[in-house]
């Protein structure tokens, strides 16, 4: 039997879906070489250890979860989450500036879903029609064309960085982003824009507020301009509670209603929320679609569609870590145990980058711009070659479409040095 005639009941949209995870294929490697007895530097992961080489994990999550009564492991969450999981969910996404937007007219409405992968795929199944183009960064998560391909859809993008470097707005090109976003207008009903940020996988890269406030002003302004044409703007928040500005895009959207820019009817705002890095609970699947609007009969609208399409998908996400998160942040004393370690994460996460930061720089190796978060990056030609000459000295990174991603997460800051001087071997 050929494998055309055995794998006739696959359709045809399922036979684009093989292959192993790039990611995951690099762990492997470095998992042989440390089982085979190499002092192997793992720098493929995306997830948090600490120098040890053991999963970080928040002790104040951990006890609140083993806390936890029997029925929130066992029962159902309701379709759209727990009401006050839901409402925490908005202070995650805006911090201190919730209530000031509130304040201003804008009301919030929220969606549990299974991790931020699940507030995604809610976006991407929502807020295009089918066949339409979302905008993304040249530079993004990989299984971002996964969901937008799993649901219709294509991704167009516009370049990472500026080329040259812009002074007014640094790490954003205004210009090819509103050149990239009138040609989607063009030809689409609505356009939706996918914005990772800060903390961007898979460079760390965090935009300052000047740049914040001149792409959210070209995208107010394009809504402006097409008043038929749908825009949606998704920050994807993945990594935003280990940014050094946190919440920097409530205070730019704050800074720029409070200076009298209008919120044109057609402009929807949404965070694409997880709770695995943020409060070190991958496995429970957590995370939430926030989605900001002046109008709560939209947001009504938006909050049925939204469950009817997570039953339809998922059923419900799960409850055990909406009950605990939504538990814990309401205890004042145990949330700002959680903040806390956090916090010890976070300078974890600033000392590694800051020492890979000062060797590559010692050694002229021109890794990107990198602020926050897990990760750090290497634009290259070659990705593969460039990884295979690093593994060669026992460093394990990932490489992905136009580069090397460097698990910054999962790298002790001692071991730096050598992950800068493997780059710079195999830069040649």
């Amino acid at each position: 039997m050929d494998e055309a005639s055995g794998l006739q009941f696959l359709s045809t949209h399922g036979r684009d879906r093989t292959g192993n995870d790039v990611i995951f294929a690099w762990l492997a490697r470095f998992q042989a070489a440390a089982a085979a007895g190499a002092d192997a530097v793992n720098g493929t992961v995306g997830a948090l250890l600490e120098d040890d080489g053991t999963l970080a994990i928040n002790a104040t999550v951990d006890a609140a979860l083993r806390a936890a009564p029997a029925v929130e492991f066992a029962a159902y969450a309701p379709l759209k989450g727990l009401p006050t999981y839901l409402d925490l969910a908005p202070s995650l996404a805006m911090g201190e500036h919730r209530t000031a937007l509130e304040n201003l007219g804008v009301h919030a409405m929220s969606t549990a879903t299974p991790g931020g992968s699940g507030a995604l795929f809610l976006a991407a199944s929502t807020f295009a029609e089918r066949g339409d183009n979302v905008l993304l960064r040249s530079r993004h998560w990989g299984p971002y064309r996964g969901f937008l391909r799993g649901v219709g859809l294509k991704a167009a993008t516009y370049p990472l960085l500026p080329n040259p470097p812009h002074d007014a707005t640094p790490f954003h090109d205004g210009e090819a982003f509103e050149s990239a976003l009138a040609d989607l207008i063009a030809h689409q009903s609505k356009v939706m824009v996918w914005l990772n940020d800060p903390a961007h996988n898979p460079t760390g890269l965090s935009l300052p507020e000047a740049s914040r406030a001149a792409l959210l002003r070209s995208f107010i302004e394009s809504a402006l301009r097409h008043e038929h044409v749908g825009h949606t703007l998704v920050l994807d928040a993945a990594y935003h509670l280990y940014a050094d500005d946190p919440h920097g895009w409530a205070s730019t959207l704050r800074e720029a209603l409070e200076g009298g820019w209008p919120w044109p009817e057609n402009l929807l705002i949404c965070y694409a929320l997880s709770m695995s890095k943020s409060h070190t609970a991958y496995g429970l699947r957590a995370g939430a679609l926030v989605c900001l609007h002046p109008d709560e009969t939209a947001l009504g609208t938006l909050r049925d569609i939204m469950g009817v399409t997570g039953r339809e998908t998922w059923s419900a996400a799960p409850r055990l870590a909406q009950y605990t998160l939504a538990h814990l942040h309401a205890d004042e004393q145990a949330g700002q145990a959680w903040a806390d370690e956090r916090d010890r994460l976070a300078a974890l996460l600033d000392q590694r980058r800051s020492a890979l930061v000062s060797a590559c720089q010692a050694l002229d190796v021109p890794i990107n711009p990198t602020h926050d978060g897990f990760f750090a990056w290497y634009e290259c030609d070659d990705p593969v070659a460039v990884a295979e000459r690093c593994a060669q000295h026992h460093v394990y990174l990932v490489p992905l479409s136009g580069g090397v991603r460097i698990g910054l997460c999962a790298i002790p800051e001692g071991s730096m040095v050598r992950v800068a001087e493997a780059l710079a071997d195999a830069r040649g």
